[in-house]
């Protein structure tokens, strides 16, 4: 339903699809737009107007419980590399009833080489593998993710990646080392550092983890989704996309 919805919505202007598929207390966390179903269609035909070549490439979708995360590559105008977002829908009775979303410009080039969205490592799905077990998936992703991050242990690396490790963060080249240099020289140059995780949505051998980073207290921080791939009790594979929290938000609802 969320794949029909997004597509016919941003590809389409299929205007009709918000009635159809969302509720009227429809409640907004994209700091741009305020709540409900009139800012939804306004956001929509006002980009549409902006852009009319506008195209959205869902590369994943990922379904856990009530809730659905795409992780697309929106591009507005054609020959640029657009911006690489994932979208957090919760459902409610059959509807959307919530959103999040953290978005990114696509930079030109990366550290690593590797584009923001693509899949690597093998099998090249690029959708949830139904073989994969979502449980054993979320342990690996997040004894990794929790001892990094509130551990500050960044020999988690060595427990729980494998090499290549595939690095889609544009600032960080591939391998087991670079992440642990990268977390290193993180957690050193910032004492306040510290991540609240929000909301953990898992299938097959995806996981992600929609967190608000902070690099001191009084730092209003960065809405971050964390997306890892998990093959053979490892992870090989992550992902992500960065967005500061702003001061002022059309909604009263923060970004988490």
């Amino acid at each position: 339903m969320v794949v029909h919805f997004y597509d016919q919505l941003f590809n389409h202007g299929n205007l009709a699809v918000i009635d159809r598929y969302v509720r009227p207390d429809y409640i907004q966390h994209n700091p741009n737009s305020p709540d409900g179903l009139d800012a939804l269609c306004h956001f929509v035909t006002g980009l549409r107007a902006a852009h009319p070549d506008l195209h959205v490439t869902i590369e994943r979708a990922i379904a856990d419980g009530n809730l659905v995360m795409l992780h697309s590559n929106s591009v507005t105008d054609p020959g640029t590399k657009g911006q690489a977002i994932v979208d957090i829908f919760r459902i409610q009775d059959g509807k959307i009833a919530e959103h999040w979303d953290v978005i990114e410009q696509v930079p030109d080039t990366t550290a690593s080489g590797n584009d923001m969205l693509s899949t690597l490592s093998t099998p090249r799905l690029r959708w949830p593998d139904p073989r994969v077990s979502t449980s054993a998936s979320k342990r690996v992703a997040s004894a990794l993710f929790h001892e990094v991050t509130a551990g500050r242990d960044v020999t988690a690396f060595d427990r729980y990646a494998s090499d290549p490790y595939y690095q889609h963060n544009p600032q960080s080249p591939n391998g087991i080392a670079a992440a642990k240099a990268f977390f290193a020289s993180t957690f050193a140059a910032n004492p306040g550092f510290s991540v609240s995780v929000k909301r953990v949505i898992a299938e097959g051998d995806y996981v992600a983890f929609h967190s608000h980073y902070k690099f001191a207290a009084d730092d209003p921080g960065f809405a971050i989704l964390d997306l890892y791939r998990v093959r053979d009790g490892k992870v090989v594979e992550h992902w992500d996309v960065i967005q500061p929290v702003p001061e002022k938000s059309a909604n009263d609802n923060t970004m988490f």
